[in-house]
């Protein structure tokens, strides 16, 4: 299926690594010149080195959401470069395992720095490359939110970021002038995904046993997901073909949440 968007810039934030970067190849593979950032100069040419095969442009930057600077320097290497993009991938995040258990064992920082890497990363992307889709008339933009966006459980901080985020597409995508200016908003969902050197990796190899046992009586398809599997679906939404397909909260979990 040929998505329509060969030629449009795409920037993938978090892109250097797990869905990020599944990300970047499936729009690579679809013609899209690629820009990401990550935090980890080693990461970001690795993967500079594996978009490299698709023949489109492909550039990176370092960047750490959590300094505000840093987005800055982001966004106006962008404008240098390209004058903005047309579909943002707001895949950067994460915060799922930070702090205690306990809720009153948790300092406040980490809620304000579960926020800030993702909700408040995504606000400030999407906002600073709004103008330039505007005048373009057409733009994507994804936010990468998570299963515990739509429902209860987890820990409360990583919770109320996703959620957040999913708020933020759902709200963005009701207002008229944007829609009008063809610019769509969604949030894509994923539930539990494998990804290396991450914190199922590091329980999987714990105890291989225990971890296919839980597999076996939590998950439907006994199985996590993979990076591909969410980027095939960010890739559709980001299509001229998904046109319709605004401010919605896409899960892609195997159906392992609780949520409708």
């Amino acid at each position: 299926m040929d998505l329509g968007i060969a030629g449009k810039r795409a920037l993938i934030t978090g892109g250097s690594h797990g869905i990020g970067l599944a990300t970047a190849q499936a729009l690579a593979a679809e013609g899209c010149h690629i820009a990401i950032c990550s935090r980890t100069a080693d990461r970001l040419a690795a993967a500079a080195e594996t978009l490299s095969c698709h023949g489109t442009e492909v550039m990176t930057m370092r960047c750490d959401v959590l300094a505000e600077h840093d987005i800055e320097q982001t966004l106006a290497h962008i404008t240098a470069r390209w004058g903005g993009v047309d579909i943002l991938v707001n895949n950067v995040g994460g915060g799922g395992r930070w702090g205690q258990p306990s809720v009153e064992e948790t300092e406040e920082r980490v809620w304000v720095e579960v926020f800030t890497k993702n909700a408040l990363a995504a606000i400030r992307f999407t906002v600073a490359l709004l103008p330039e889709m505007r005048r373009r008339q057409w733009g994507r933009v994804v936010t990468i939110t998570s299963r515990l966006g739509r429902e209860g459980g987890g820990r409360p901080w990583f919770n109320v970021a996703k959620a957040a985020q999913t708020s933020l597409m759902k709200t963005l995508g009701m207002m008229p002038d944007l829609a009008r200016d063809g610019i769509t908003f969604n949030s894509v969902a994923p539930g539990s995904i494998m990804i290396p050197d991450t914190g199922w990796a590091a329980e999987r190899d714990r105890n291989p046993d225990g971890f296919q046992a839980r597999l076996d009586a939590e998950f439907p398809l006994a199985r996590l997901g993979t990076p591909e599997e969410v980027a095939a679906v960010v890739a559709f939404v980001c299509s001229a073909r998904a046109s319709l397909l605004n401010g919605a909260a896409v899960a892609v979990d195997g159906g392992e949440s609780r949520a409708f």
